[in-house]
């Protein structure tokens, strides 16, 4: 079975196009960084009868995602420099629903791909107890549960303890994705990530969004206007509209090929 090994910003998973038995235990192996190839998980590219293709997403604990902001636009980039589609417009079937992408080529390869990400949902800012501490955070729907955390230190977030607790916390009860979010100026964020069911990650798409539009909603940020999300593994440019359509634009990059022979 031959999987790709893509990364966008540091987020890696590995890709195969058509679906397979036992997806949640195959990603729970695979992903082993010590005993597996190494990754945030799987992605199963198919064909859709709703949209150009599908993608399914499944983290390294084996749980399902709905959304993947850095996995699809690598889903882009897999199915045009595979030869796949030759079509730069794409629309991909997920488990929140349809996105559109908009490929960038050069020389013959996907560089960069903007994405539709639908409408963000943010809910007003609550105050939970968590490890001792009372914290004030803002839950957002971007296809995945977000939780947005504004600090004044992003690089000393307490991923591993806030972070990893918010993600259990009985307010959440799928879990959530926990966002530590600095505001550099209003163009400006720097943000890192506990990944449900992947714990810190070295960057999240859809939890950029889910940033961005908590910022919007806070007033830190405009709508309309390009936001540079900084991550541990590089940028992200995020533009909220006025009616919170989401807007991402990221590089996607293959990083091998890789066969696997006993599962």
């Amino acid at each position: 079975m031959r999987w790709t090994k893509m990364e966008g910003l540091g987020n890696d998973y590995l890709y195969h196009f058509g679906q397979i038995d036992s997806p949640a235990e195959v990603s729970i192996k695979l992903s082993d960084r010590h005993f597996g190839i190494g990754s945030d998980g799987i992605i199963l590219i198919d064909k859709s009868d709703k949209a150009d293709f599908k993608m399914r997403i499944f983290n390294a604990d084996g749980s399902e995602a709905k959304m993947c902001g850095n996995g699809i636009r690598c889903v882009g980039k897999f199915v045009y420099d595979k030869g796949l589609t030759d079509k730069t417009d794409l629309e991909i079937e997920t488990l929140s629903g349809i996105k559109y992408l908009k490929l960038n080529v050069r020389g013959g390869r996907v560089e960069s791909v903007r994405v539709n990400m639908g409408k963000a949902v943010v809910s007003p800012p609550v105050t939970l107890d968590v490890c001792g501490e009372k914290i004030v955070t803002s839950p957002v729907s971007t296809g995945n549960p977000h939780t947005v955390t504004f600090v004044d230190d992003a690089e000393n977030a307490p991923l591993t303890t806030t972070g990893a607790a918010l993600e259990k916390h009985p307010y959440f009860p799928d879990g959530v994705n926990a966002e530590f979010a600095q505001i550099i100026d209003k163009n400006t964020i720097r943000m890192r990530v506990w990944e449900r069911g992947s714990g810190i990650t070295m960057a999240c798409g859809t939890g950029s969004c889910a940033t961005v539009a908590a910022a919007v909603s806070a007033g830190f940020c405009n709508k309309n206007e390009e936001v540079t999300v900084i991550l541990d593994g590089g940028k992200l440019v995020i533009t909220v509209l006025d009616d919170y359509t989401v807007i991402m634009q990221g590089p996607a990059t293959a990083i091998c090929e890789c066969e696997v022979e006993d599962l």
